[in-house]
């Protein structure tokens, strides 16, 4: 009988050689290059092991997704967060007292996701974790870096290929922010590209000691394996050094709710000329422990970000911004064809272009208030641009957005 080691090690091999194949890029690769080297390979893989234990929990009951997810159902105190040093044995808080002049009127919801239209929910005292897969930190471009933005210096900055199209407000104190933000499914054309759309709640210098909180919908391929819109959150206080993750990918955001899977693909989503669907999020710092709670919908309070993971934000923020953003990676020397929002600029306006509506900022009395003043910046209005506007109906707005390479854009 073949032993169950050397089974394992015929597996792991076997594992190697399709990793090694699918990872390695042929346009700038040697023949010497692409020598397979088993042993850095299976150290490669025992790492991604290492960390898959880290982060995928263990579930009480596990849904299965028609968009290929699988959800994992964990209890609500063995969650990621909870291996932070400083909530070891701990309890997620209980909800704050919402910023005066909320509205519950929203339109959306937290059932506009994938997973949940099975019908069936993850059940009391546990929250939905979209698991991650060894296919999922194979495509990653580092497997420590894993779940994380590459770092950049500047807002204004295109380094790296980061490219916005955004509103901001600055020069006050800010404790939190809310908007509605259309959901679309704009073309990202590399795997290590991407496209959102989202707020920032952001203190300190853009050079080492940036702190920000995010949260909004993207397209990744890279982290996700697909061009779903999903569902997401970010923050970093140390400028996207060594700080923060994607979702619920390392020790920080605590979740509070059983019906909504951070990461998971959103549906429905707008349509050119067709129907128009946005979602509605609200982050705000809790007055009496200071806390930053994240609001999805209308009434769906997903979680926090603990105050003791910041620098500044433990006091406040000192801008915000809501828009777009894209990785451009210049294949072949050209502009990246990856579209923001709609994947058309702001001009065409409602049921062309995608758009935030009811800009609002939550003050120093957690009272929410119309932005005033608000700023919009593009970085490449040729490929990206924005509009912005005021109504009765949709208060602050703009249009924003566009298709990346066209004639004007090269």
């Amino acid at each position: 009988m073949v032993s169950s080691r050397f089974l394992r090690l015929i597996l792991l091999l076997s594992l190697v050689s399709s990793s090694f194949s699918y990872t390695a890029s042929p346009s700038n690769s040697t023949a010497s290059d692409q020598t397979i080297r088993p042993q850095e390979e299976i150290q490669k893989l025992k790492l991604i092991r290492k960390e898959l234990l880290k982060i995928n929990k263990p579930a009480v009951k596990t849904i299965q997704s028609s968009d290929g997810d699988t959800i994992d159902c964990v209890p609500t105190h063995k969650q990621p967060a909870f291996d932070h040093p400083l909530l070891h044995g701990q309890r997620p808080m209980d909800p704050p007292e919402m910023p005066r002049g909320h509205n519950k009127d929203d339109a959306s919801h937290e059932d506009s996701q994938l997973w949940s239209l099975t019908g069936e929910s993850c059940p009391e005292g546990t929250i939905p974790i979209r698991r991650t897969t060894e296919q999922d930190m194979l495509r990653a471009s580092s497997v420590r870096r894993f779940g994380r933005k590459i770092r950049r210096v500047r807002r204004d900055s295109t380094s790296n290929g980061h490219e916005h199209a955004v509103g901001y407000v600055s020069g006050r104190q800010y404790y939190g922010a809310k908007a509605s933000i259309n959901v679309w499914s704009p073309r990202v054309t590399s795997q290590y590209e991407f496209s959102l759309s989202q707020i920032w709640v952001i203190a300190g210098s853009f050079t080492h000691d940036l702190n920000t909180i995010e949260a909004g919908w993207q397209i990744s391929p890279e982290l996700y394996g697909d061009t779903y819109p999903r569902f997401f959150t970010y923050w970093t206080s140390d400028a996207y050094r060594t700080t923060g993750c994607y979702n619920l990918l390392c020790s920080g955001f605590v979740q509070t709710n059983r019906r909504i899977a951070i990461g998971a693909a959103i549906s429905p989503r707008s349509s050119y000329k067709g129907g128009q669907f946005d979602i509605s999020l609200l982050i705000w710092k809790d007055p009496k422990h200071g806390h930053w709670w994240l609001q999805f919908g209308s009434g769906a309070l997903v979680g926090y970000w603990p105050a003791f993971l910041f620098t500044h934000l433990r006091q406040h923020g000192s801008m915000v911004q809501f828009g777009g953003e894209v990785v451009n990676t210049r294949p072949g020397g050209s502009h990246t064809s990856t579209q923001m929002g709609s994947g058309h600029f702001a001009g065409e306006g409602f049921g062309k272009a995608s758009y935030f509506r009811n800009l609002q900022m939550v003050d120093w009395d957690n009272t929410l208030i119309p932005v005033s003043n608000l700023k919009i910046l593009a970085d490449h209005p040729n490929c990206y641009d924005i509009r912005g506007g005021a109504n009765r109906v949709w208060g602050n707005y703009f249009y924003y957005g566009g298709p990346g390479k066209n004639p004007r854009c090269p």
